[in-house]
């Protein structure tokens, strides 16, 4: 397992070089660069302030000398400066990591405490009512994206007399207030993510429940909780890890979106407010991080498959 678990870090090494490299050229070719916004304010500057700008910022050089200095401050750990703010892009993302982290927590959390339940109830109970409704709502959950449901949830309750809070509240400001601030955002990608898991978990819980050991369990006359929470339940789990585990890049992404609508100060709105401003750096720097958590959570979602089946083997 520990030669593993080293083997797929440094797999993972190329795999964020790669991220890096890819964003690194994109927010470069995309039409308009950051020099052409801070030239936009001074519409009367000579080319002499444009070449001493690009010097400022170290846009002067050409692109691959521009990469590896940017790789080699990435491994001393120094993600660089923002160009508007001059604050470094590290202390930015630290302090508005735990927003995005806490919506992606509670997102997930609620799309699994849905998920979970309805999908094996949904299998267990196969061509009833139940299946029907839950089967039907896993369409929707999958239909219908977050972020028109947060739109819709923005836009309508206010002519009612309601509207969901939107403007941030930490724990010194309540823990109620905290997390109901949290709520609608982290329930609407939470009911988005949990359709994909739902449906996977109904269609591996069938599978398993028509294996012969289960029949096996029902012949000895074993109550239904237990057939289902001792013998079948671990066993379908491990397709839904995988998708469990995809949907926390999901999550991460569905953060962004939510960010900027619910007005929250994460590095969703941070990231899209950089690209508005082609603030290299900042962009730079929050795909980094995103990548590498996704990386981690692949790394933890192969982890726990040996957990749940033993007779997984990692050689």
């Amino acid at each position: 397992m520990t030669e593993y678990i080293i083997r797929r870090v440094l797999l993972a090494v190329p795999t964020v070089v790669l991220v890096i490299f890819a964003t690194f050229m994109i927010v470069r070719l995309v039409p308009g660069d950051i020099v052409e916004l801070i030239l936009a304010e001074r519409p009367y500057a000579s080319e002499a302030e444009r070449a001493q700008i690009e010097k400022d910022l170290g846009l002067d050089e050409p692109m691959p000398i521009q990469f590896v200095r940017y790789l080699g401050d990435v491994v001393r750990g120094d993600l660089g400066n923002s160009y508007w703010t001059a604050r470094p892009v590290t202390a930015e993302i630290k302090s508005r990591m735990p927003v995005t982290a806490e919506l992606g927590l509670y997102s997930i959390l609620l799309g699994l405490v849905i998920a979970l339940p309805i999908g094996i109830l949904s299998a267990v109970r196969q061509d009833t009512m139940s299946d029907y409704f839950s089967r039907s709502f896993a369409i929707l959950a999958l239909s219908v994206p977050y972020f028109f449901t947060a739109t819709l949830l923005i836009v309508f309750p206010p002519k009612w007399g309601w509207a969901p809070p939107l403007t941030y509240k930490g724990w010194s400001d309540g823990p109620i207030e905290h997390l109901y601030y949290f709520f609608f955002p982290a329930l609407l990608l939470g009911v988005g993510l949990a359709g994909a898991v739902m449906r996977m978990t109904r269609t591996m819980m069938l599978e398993v429940l028509r294996q012969d050991y289960i029949r096996t369990a029902w012949s000895k006359g074993l109550r239904e909780r237990s057939v289902i929470s001792r013998h079948a339940l671990k066993n379908a789990f491990i397709p839904v890890i995988t998708i469990i585990g995809l949907q926390v890049g999901v999550a991460l992404s569905g953060t962004i979106i939510l960010e900027s609508i619910f007005n929250m100060p994460g590095i969703g709105r941070y990231l899209v407010g950089a690209i508005f401003q082609r603030d290299y750096p900042s962009i730079q720097g929050v795909v980094l991080i995103l990548g590498v958590s996704v990386v981690v959570v692949n790394l933890l979602v192969d982890i726990t498959y040996a957990w749940l089946d033993p007779r997984i083997h990692y050689s």
